[in-house]
């Protein structure tokens, strides 16, 4: 990520608005790195700041989470602060793994043990009953002198994206699920989010619609 970070530092010197990014994912900052094209405001994360510790994500909703990892961000540096939380849904799992995606297979999951846990929950089931969605909920927190009228605000914007749950693992492109989500642009057995290209994956994915939505928000606020 020194492409980013170059980028934050030259956007600190400059004196640009800044808006902290509530994550320590590599890959989240990089996409919303890509996804806002803020005219006038840098993205900086957690740790480009040295700020320690981690909030309690135990919301019951996407939404929730969202809003405390918010809340964690702007208390601690006195900045606008930005928070994604994001997962799967699947259909035949009631809405599994939902909040608990990062950690499907347990504690220590990785992306390969979350895959093949959710690959073998789904063993046999024909395509029509593979359904799934991502979804992204960001949040953004204003600390009180950002606020209208005093008092800090909340400003939630979600995204979707519709799609199925393929047999086998198909390209090493995005992270997390893609290499088995199916657009549901694509028929059975079709590409994987994880065979799109960057442009592609942007044009039609949870986090892109979610930030879409937001970017008119942050560019009334000045970034």
């Amino acid at each position: 990520m020194a492409g980013a970070a170059a980028a934050s530092a030259a956007g600190i010197m400059a004196g640009r608005p800044r808006l902290v990014v509530a994550t320590r994912s590599l890959h989240k900052l990089r996409e919303l790195v890509e996804l806002f094209h803020l005219e006038h405001g840098v993205l900086l994360s957690l740790d480009d700041l040295g700020i320690a510790g981690e909030p309690v994500e135990d919301g019951a909703t996407f939404e929730a989470n969202a809003r405390i990892k918010a809340r964690f961000a702007a208390e601690a540096t006195g900045l606008p602060s930005l928070a994604d939380d994001s997962g799967i849904e699947v259909d035949a799992l009631g809405g599994g793994p939902g909040v608990h995606t990062r950690r499907y297979a347990g504690p220590d999951a990785t992306d390969a043990s979350n895959n093949a846990k959710l690959l073998a929950a789904l063993s046999g089931l024909p395509p029509e009953r593979r359904g799934a969605r991502y979804v992204c909920v960001l949040a953004l927190a204003l600390p009180e002198a950002r606020a209208p009228r005093g008092g800090a605000r909340l400003i939630l914007r979600r995204g979707t994206s519709r799609g199925r749950i393929g047999t086998a693992p198909r390209g090493d492109a995005g992270f997390g699920y893609d290499p088995i989500f199916e657009p549901a642009v694509e028929p059975p057995g079709g590409r994987t989010l994880g065979q799109y290209a960057t442009s592609e994956k942007h044009a039609i994915s949870h986090r892109a619609r979610a930030a879409r939505r937001m970017t008119a928000v942050l560019r009334d606020l000045g970034f």
